[in-house]
């Protein structure tokens, strides 16, 4: 065992024996090499089931980069164009004038449709048809490409329905086919899961009453409470849902640290004979797209194609950094700099990534210091 798998192992054992976290995965690739595999506490208080590194955690918009990469997959091989309309693959997109938002815009967060219905329910989340339907009928709130704005939902049902009009399948089985498949991940990384394997996935908790939530303290005038309804707020009520985990909604997914992560190893490079994209269009993908002040949350962003850019703590500087995190602070994330991959998973939602922040600068000092 490294020196390294040793740290992080009893970084993690200190956060459950605190009661900080309940139950913790780390995974960290390096050049298609996984260095670190580790996992502590429990899956499921109510068994006492603990965290294996197989086990899959609803950890929100972390998959948000595995539909991002399956756009850089199908765009690599001629589906269609970052710059291609989406009235071109999807008509009725077109209505209330949005026929200028491109496969790159959605990608930025600079497509100018991050809202879904105030009166959307967990039910219509479920309901493919119905939210692209919602999303194609809705009104531009900003011309494309001049603002950036977090797309939380509308994101995956974005990037899920062009993949859709494309290929004519859903975005899960594009997935299992282009990314879990031949990364033989297909047991850990989803976006609908099969109620089979349910038994399975770690079971979230809030660690604060949900009334407060990931989202307590925010400004009630911030433009996000417009965005959609505060009952689709990521809590533990909506992440243990058998139908929410079940239903393709892609702008999260289930997924265990050691598979997000193996998916950022193979988008750096090579792992165990595969990768993703070829270095050239992985250069186009991780640059910087568009950076501002965030329309929706008011604080400054910056996104390249499907990725946030900057890591956690010192690499929170670094444009080299790209990946996505997820409400409850978990965290997953590629550096093109250094060829590292990193995720960590939890299934006590906070408000805050502190945990994350110290399990990714554990790794890279100790990594850097090679």
């Amino acid at each position: 065992m490294s020196d390294l798998q040793k740290q992080v192992q009893k970084a993690i054992d200190d956060l459950v024996e605190s009661q900080s976290e309940r139950g913790m995965q780390v995974a960290v690739y390096q050049h298609g090499e996984l260095v670190v595999d580790a996992v502590a506490g429990i899956a499921d208080p109510s068994t006492g089931r603990p965290v294996t590194s197989d086990t899959p955690f609803y950890n929100f918009s972390i998959v948000k980069g595995a539909a991002a990469s399956l756009v850089h997959i199908l765009v690599e091989r001629g589906f269609f164009g970052y710059d291609t309309p989406l009235v071109d693959l999807w008509p009725e997109f077109a209505a209330h004038g949005k026929q200028k938002v491109t496969v790159r815009h959605v990608l930025s967060h600079t497509a100018g449709v991050p809202g879904i219905p105030l009166d959307t329910t967990m039910e219509d989340l479920c309901d493919w048809d119905k939210m692209c339907a919602a999303i194609a009928a809705s009104e531009l709130w900003w011309e494309p490409g001049t603002k950036i704005g977090y797309h939380a939902y509308t994101f995956g049902y974005l990037v899920g329905e062009i993949l859709r009009r494309a290929t004519g399948k859903k975005i899960s089985q594009v997935l299992l086919e282009e990314v879990s498949g031949p990364l033989g991940v297909g047991k850990e990384l989803y976006f609908g899961m099969p109620r089979s394997e349910h038994h399975r996935l770690a079971v979230l908790e809030d660690a604060q009453a949900a009334d407060a939530g990931v989202f307590s303290g925010m400004r009630p005038d911030l433009p996000m409470f417009k965005a959609g309804p505060m009952s689709l707020m990521p809590t533990a009520q909506l992440g243990n849902r058998a139908d929410i985990l079940a239903a393709d909604i892609p702008a999260g997914g289930k997924t265990s640290a050691r598979a997000i992560a193996r998916m950022y190893a193979a988008l750096l490079g090579e792992v165990d004979g595969t990768r993703l994209i070829p270095q050239a269009r992985l250069r186009e993908a991780t640059a910087v797209a568009m950076s501002g002040t965030d329309e929706i949350f008011g604080m400054p962003t910056k996104w390249a194609l499907g990725y946030a850019i900057g890591g956690l703590g010192s690499g929170s500087a670094s444009d080299s950094v790209f990946g996505v995190g997820g409400a409850g602070g978990s965290f997953a994330c590629g550096d093109a700099a250094t060829g590292i991959a990193f995720a960590v998973t939890k299934n006590r939602l906070t408000s805050e990534f502190s945990a994350a922040t110290r399990l990714s600068q554990l790794v890279s000092d100790a990594l850097h210091a090679r």
